[in-house]
């Protein structure tokens, strides 16, 4: 009864500003909402849907950008191969060194961005990467080993763009209302997907007209663009505050205990393992597909197999988050929806993964890919927003954890990738691995993953 009259003194006496602090939560008025109670020490406001649809634009460019940078590698990396001399277990090595720097800024990133705001993360990680990708060319021909000065550079893209989903996830739950968020994410996520047919089309085209270092250049130049464009029109004020960094580190002793809490639940640990498997799936098929293809079809046109998969995923994307947001409004449970997603994500495409390496036509092969990359977009509105679910008052450094542990786990199974190929020359036993890596991950979460709220010890939800 005390909660109801407070709700209602609320609608009479809504204050003229978007969110209120008070000694126990945060009240946030938004339009659409009454208000929202957060059980943190940070002040969260909701965007107004017109400053929603700004950013949502910008975060989808960005993660464009983002996937031509790190998917330039790959796509170069048999002609690089080929100048440089580098086999099969270096050219693994290259591209495995950029996990080793993803698992490193993780957590950080997405600690730095429920503290200060993940836009303000993104605008800092994006300029240093948008540098780096732009030097690559020239950075290649320092040295006498080409190979060594690209693992560091890749090293080193690989922590500058660890910020970079921890962010995108914490925005989300600071700023997006929960019922719109599984929409939300796929929505963003198509920005990978037009990223890859980004570099897939137009990388390929450059990669065959001007040479692999027109690649790196043209994804440096778009993301300092968007930078520069982000700085200017949509920041109003500093950037970056190390006083607000230094005020925000010292956080309660409630925080720490909720982190242990959070670890004791088995819910969390199955989101996880099932984050880890997908992931680790999903980098190692990225990385080697364009060689996969090279070497089983070096006749084939470069663009269908790198544009046509992600053609076909941004339709399911959109499709998974909307179908998953109306299942739950009709009343289906949340955990359920979650669950069903994840195994089309993982099991279904499995089925798939595994068809490919027993095709011997191109069509084929490009139908199984582009089956198995369009499924596993329903990982957007599975565990990738299960993590609002569980916690969505640590969202971005609880996801930072999840993407560190997937990334260390790419990196072995690219590197191992690369080996068994290099030794056996099946590709066959390379599909294999993963499709069973798959099958292991969403059995777990079927199976002991849930989607209540196990950020709070004591207090009761109050939305």
């Amino acid at each position: 009864m005390d909660l109801m009259a407070t709700e209602q003194k609320a609608d009479l006496f809504t204050p003229p500003v978007d969110s209120v602090k008070t000694p126990f939560r945060n009240v946030c008025y938004t339009s659409g909402l009454k208000m929202r109670l957060i059980n943190d020490n940070t002040t969260t406001t909701i965007w107004p849907r017109p400053v929603a649809r700004t950013w949502t634009l910008m975060l989808l460019l960005v993660t464009c950008f983002l996937y031509w940078s790190r998917m330039a590698m790959p796509i170069c990396a048999v002609t690089m191969a080929k100048e440089f001399g580098w086999s099969k277990t270096e050219t693994g090595m290259v591209l495995g060194a950029f996990f080793w720097g993803y698992c490193f800024t993780q957590v950080l990133g997405g600690h730095a961005s429920d503290r200060i705001g993940g836009e303000r993360v993104l605008l800092l990680s994006t300029s240093s990467w948008a540098v780096m990708t732009a030097i690559t060319p020239l950075l290649a021909n320092i040295g006498p080993r080409p190979l060594v000065t690209m693992t560091v550079t890749r090293f080193l893209l690989g922590v500058m763009q660890g910020v970079h989903y921890p962010s995108l996830v914490s925005v989300c739950a600071q700023r997006v209302t929960e019922g719109e968020r599984g929409f939300s994410m796929s929505t963003l996520a198509c920005g990978c997907y037009l990223g890859m047919m980004l570099v897939g089309g137009v990388g390929s085209l450059m990669l065959d007209w001007f040479g692999w270092e027109s690649v790196f250049y043209g994804a440096g130049i778009l993301a300092f663009c968007w930078a520069f464009c982000v700085w200017k029109f949509l920041f109003q004020g500093p950037v970056f505050s190390l006083d607000s960094l230094w005020i925000s580190n010292s956080m309660p002793e409630t925080s720490r205990i909720n982190w242990l809490h959070l670890l004791r639940e088995p819910s969390v640990w199955a989101m996880i393992i099932s984050h880890l498997c997908f992931s680790s799936t999903y980098y190692t098929l990225m990385s080697w597909l364009p060689t996969f293809f090279k070497d089983m079809f070096p006749h084939a046109k470069d663009w269908v197999f790198n544009v046509i998969p992600w053609f076909v995923a941004l339709p399911t994307s959109l499709f998974g988050g909307a179908i998953s947001d109306h299942l739950i409004r009709k009343g289906c449970g949340t955990s359920t929806v979650r669950k069903l997603m994840q195994f089309f994500a993982m099991g279904a495409a499995s089925l798939f993964i595994f068809l490919l390496c027993k095709t011997s036509s191109f069509v084929q092969a490009v139908a199984c890919v582009s089956m198995a990359v369009g499924l596993s977009t329903f990982n957007n509105s599975g565990v990738s927003v299960n993590v609002h679910d569980l916690a969505p008052s640590c969202a971005g450094a609880l996801f930072g954890v999840m993407n560190t542990c997937a990334a260390f786990a790419g990196l072995l199974m690219v590197y191992m990738s690369g080996y068994i190929i290099e030794i056996t020359g099946s590709w066959e036993t390379v599909f294999s691995v993963l499709a069973l890596v798959n099958i292991i991950g969403v059995f777990i979460f079927i199976v002991l993953g849930e989607a209540k709220r196990v950020d709070q010890m004591d207090q009761p939800q109050i939305i």
